[in-house]
């Protein structure tokens, strides 16, 4: 193994946790501008989406909440399986029929989002994360359990 292709596994959780920040941040923006109106709002009118509309409004809360799990690292695996899920349903139910390539139904985003969310689910969140300071202390845990029960 070369000394490039050395360094770059050693750098590989840092740099999974760079991607995960910047697409659960990008992720998060959505919801915010489709739910409160920042950003530019939804569809960049400067709008909110109706609560409790569907699927625009769950959409958007699942782009918020998820967003922000897995930009702080927190149940990465699961909120970005729900999120891929629902850029999934986006884009097959919104964009899909209207032409069958992203580029023809301005679907790219949907699709991008639908993949990179996915990865993150064999991914996991790479370093920086909170899953990995919770799973830390279960594993102490679980051994001060063990070494008091010895």
């Amino acid at each position: 193994m070369s000394a490039l292709t050395s360094r770059l596994q050693q750098s590989q959780p840092y740099a999974l946790a760079l991607f995960r920040i910047v697409v659960g941040l990008l992720f998060l923006c959505h919801g915010a501008a489709k739910l409160f109106g920042v950003l530019g709002g939804a569809n960049g009118s400067g709008a909110t989406v109706p609560a409790g509309t569907w699927p625009f409004w769950y959409g958007a809360v699942i782009e918020l909440v998820g967003g922000a799990l897995i930009l702080v690292g927190l149940g990465t695996r699961a909120a970005a399986f729900v999120s891929s899920g629902a850029m999934a349903y986006a884009y097959f139910k919104m964009h899909q029929p209207s032409g069958l390539f992203p580029m023809e139904n301005g679907g790219e985003a949907a699709a991008l989002y639908c993949w990179a969310l996915l990865l993150l689910v064999f991914t996991g969140p790479g370093a920086l994360a909170l899953d990995g300071l919770f799973s830390s202390r279960v594993r102490e845990t679980g051994r001060d359990r063990a070494t008091a029960a010895a």
